[in-house]
């Protein structure tokens, strides 16, 4: 069997029904792109003949008599192309074999990962000698008896804190420093590899394109869905958190930065 296949108005092959199997495996083609071969009357997304699986059985093939060599050419413009129709079936199709995560599940590995940043906080204080631990105690005390106080004076907790600050050392802001570059590497590699933090790797969910549920770039995945949204939580904490995991809620549990990268979280 000789197969062709055409993606963004280019076409390829012939293959093997075999080749097209071990790409589909490796992921060489996609379930979205365009398929002919003898017996067939029109071209076809791949997802649509495989039914969103990724190897493909065709059942009773009978080859013409007369066999060509189809010429593919891009549809025509319409409000609905015929290739934008057969690659949104095929995005339903795969999409509709994707298990989207559990709520508690995303919960647990924000979590996870969350945790992983506090060894931030205790490099801080370990270049403290044991008078500095002693004062730095007694003004974290104090600062939180402001805080909870009822009639909380804001000035005065500033100054605390400010207090606090300026007790850390130049060699433990850096040293802090590598470590949140180092966690920040490790979670951008692990991303760009499987669409899995490391939170998310214990959870067994991961990331993907919403359309196509396939794995994403991992400007979408990490600078997008992590970095950048950190910002806007900095600048409008707590409000931007709530309104973010409200919006998880939904059918399709898409958190606001889920929508600004356009990804799903999905079962592994």
């Amino acid at each position: 069997m000789q197969i062709y296949l055409a993606r963004n108005n280019q076409q390829a092959g012939p293959y093997t029904l075999e080749q097209l199997n071990q790409m589909l495996a490796n992921q060489q083609v996609l379930l979205t792109d365009l398929a002919w071969h003898q017996g067939m009357t029109e071209w076809k997304a791949l997802g649509e003949l495989t039914q969103g699986k990724l190897i493909y059985q065709p059942e009773g093939y009978v080859a013409p008599e007369t066999p060509a060599t189809p010429v593919y050419q891009a549809p025509q413009n319409t409000n609905e192309s015929s290739t934008d129709h057969l690659r949104a079936r095929s995005s339903q199709n795969v999409a509709a074999k994707k298990e989207l995560a559990s709520i508690p599940s995303r919960i647990l590995a924000k979590i996870v990962d969350l945790l992983l940043w506090l060894p931030a906080t205790f490099i801080l204080t370990a270049f403290f000698t044991p008078e500095q631990e002693t004062q730095f105690a007694q003004l974290n005390q104090e600062f939180m008896n402001v805080m909870l106080s009822s009639d909380a004076d804001p000035a005065l907790a500033q100054q605390l804190q400010t207090q606090m600050f300026d007790m850390f050392s130049q060699q433990a802001w850096i040293a802090t420093a590598i470590y949140l570059v180092i966690m920040l590497a490790i979670q951008a590699f692990l991303i760009a590899k499987s669409g899995q933090s490391i939170g998310k790797k214990l959870t067994k969910i991961k990331i993907v394109d919403a359309e196509t549920g396939e794995k994403t770039s991992l400007m979408r995945a990490f600078t997008i869905r992590s970095v950048f949204f950190i910002f806007l939580n900095i600048i409008f904490m707590p409000l931007s958190t709530i309104i973010d995991w409200a919006f998880g809620l939904g059918q399709k549990r898409q958190t606001v930065h889920d929508k600004l990268a356009k990804t799903q979280v999905v079962k592994q």
